[in-house]
């Protein structure tokens, strides 16, 4: 037989990203849809809490041993770029601590870390913003945590909504996200960014950008963005104003 029939030449050279996840992610597909054909999403996930979503629970999950276990755990399958991916856990303690997530990671073995909240970091500067309105899922106290990580980063916070939610967060259905993001719209916003990784967000982020005129962002936007732009691989996926920055 000969094996001469196109099919047989492949698969596509692939190109790997590390995920560590919260315990709880439930948007795997989500993530997906971000990559790009040759990208694969390798995920380790940090350990279980018996915690509702909180502040404690911000903290527990963004311990530096289990970002260093999650990273070793993935790093055999080759990723160019290694991602914490929680908002709450990158933001809880302020600028320096997610510069040091960072660093463990790599000190793990990485050859590139990114996290959530550094990727927001990053659009922040590249697209300029200095106002923007925020959505979070989280109750109030974990809330005024991302208000006060934005604040330190140079950015104010003109308007913000919380949905108060302890878990369950992935069931929060896209018409709800969309009002509130509308709800939450302010003359003086220059985009507005919608946290957490396990709200999902995808296809209304482009119908929303028409509509406002504005970048909306989203958690896990912008941390594939951010791999992407380590790995100089295109932005895929909605969410115009970013895909020329790199």
């Amino acid at each position: 037989m000969e094996l001469n029939i196109p099919e047989f030449e492949g698969p596509i050279a692939q190109r790997g990203i590390g995920i560590i996840a919260p315990f709880d992610l439930a948007l795997e597909r989500e993530l997906w849809r971000w990559a790009p054909l040759e990208v694969s999403l390798h995920l380790a996930r940090t350990p279980y809490e018996p915690v509702p979503v909180s502040l404690e629970m911000a903290e527990l999950v963004s311990e530096r041993r289990h970002l260093m276990a999650a990273t070793r755990d993935v790093l055999h399958v080759e990723p160019e770029v290694v991602a914490y991916l929680c908002t709450s856990g990158s933001f809880i303690k302020g600028l320096e601590y997610e510069r040091t997530l960072c660093d463990a990671i790599c000190e793990a073995g990485a050859q590139h870390a990114i996290t959530t909240s550094g990727a927001l970091v990053e659009a922040i500067e590249h697209l300029e913003l200095s106002r923007l309105s925020v959505i979070t899922p989280y109750d109030a106290p974990l809330t005024e945590r991302l208000h006060a990580f934005l604040h330190e980063a140079g950015t104010e916070v003109v308007r913000s909504d919380h949905l108060g939610l302890g878990g369950g967060i992935w069931k929060v259905n896209y018409r709800t996200i969309a009002e509130r993001i509308i709800a939450a719209d302010d003359p003086r916003s220059e985009a507005i960014f919608v946290s957490c990784t396990n709200l999902p967000t995808y296809d209304v982020i482009a119908p929303l950008e028409q509509e406002l005129g504005k970048p909306v962002l989203t958690a896990n936007q912008l941390t594939i963005w951010a791999c992407l732009g380590r790995m100089k691989l295109p932005m895929t996926g909605p969410g115009k104003w970013l895909r020329n920055v790199f």
